[in-house]
């Protein structure tokens, strides 16, 4: 396959994380297999997104059965908006367009290199109704609030702690950190948390699924409940990741066993 050999170090990550999130029960032979589905799920990821920007939005969102709507519509209707909390897993772009067709949508982006890459994905998200706020920028936190508190919704993907500045958590077994932003952004505005995930399937078909809002109440210092909320939005990504985890295209060290 031609990405083992122009992503090497990517590929040797992909076997460390599929082994792991079977729990080291993989043979040699079970985890090729895994990996090359892995390599597999994370191709068509591209190919689908790079789709986005030129078909018309009622094609692609024939494409894509959802999972949960009415969480979604009652926070609507509460007035709150609610925060999306999702894994890199399946076709999280074509779910953003879904999400961004119904309700009013910030999603936040990594800055890529080149800059003309990002470029082309704030411009394909904007054509299917996500507005995109840079990670990084001065103004992102109060712009992911104003949306929240105008009753929209926000969208996370939430397995990464890109600024590597953010709380610990148990995952899949092992400690590692994940971005306290959700988690605060929650308990600043009273917006539900949504655990959200959209699967690839078979027929060029997709899967959305919107999970029940997280069940959490304050007990102590803001920073405590940023902790205990945010280890609660790390399991719920570890059930999302479970139903599928050939699909789950992380493929860069989060764990710090990654780095040894």
């Amino acid at each position: 396959m031609v990405v083992r050999r122009v992503l090497p170090r990517q590929v040797a990550q992909a076997r460390l994380h599929q082994q792991r999130l079977a729990g080291g029960t993989l043979n040699e032979h079970e985890l090729d297999v895994r990996v090359r589905a892995n390599l597999r799920s994370y191709c068509t990821y591209w190919f689908q997104a790079l789709r986005l920007i030129g078909v018309a939005k009622h094609k692609i969102l024939e494409h894509i059965e959802i999972e949960g709507q009415q969480y979604a519509d009652e926070a609507l209707a509460n007035g709150l908006g609610a925060i999306c909390v999702m894994p890199h897993i399946g076709l999280w772009d074509l779910g953003g367009a879904w999400l961004g067709s119904r309700y009013p949508l910030s999603v936040v982006a990594e800055r890529l290199e080149p800059p003309a890459l990002f470029d082309w994905f704030v411009k394909m998200r904007a054509v299917n109704g996500m507005e995109v706020v840079a990670l990084g920028d001065d103004d992102a936190g109060q712009r992911l609030l104003a949306r929240l508190r105008a009753g929209g919704f926000v969208g996370l993907l939430t397995d990464r702690d890109i600024n590597h500045d953010g709380v610990e958590v148990l995952f899949f077994g092992e400690k590692t950190t994940m971005s306290a932003g959700p988690a605060t952004l929650a308990l600043r505005t009273g917006a539900p948390l949504l655990p959200t995930a959209v699967y690839d399937r078979p027929g060029q078909r997709a899967l959305g699924v919107i999970r029940p809002p997280l069940q959490f109440e304050r007990a102590g210092r803001l920073r405590d409940d940023v902790a205990a909320l945010t280890q609660l939005i790390a399991t719920s990504l570890e059930t999302l990741i479970s139903v599928a985890p050939e699909q789950w295209h992380v493929l860069q060290p989060i764990w710090p066993s990654d780095l040894h």
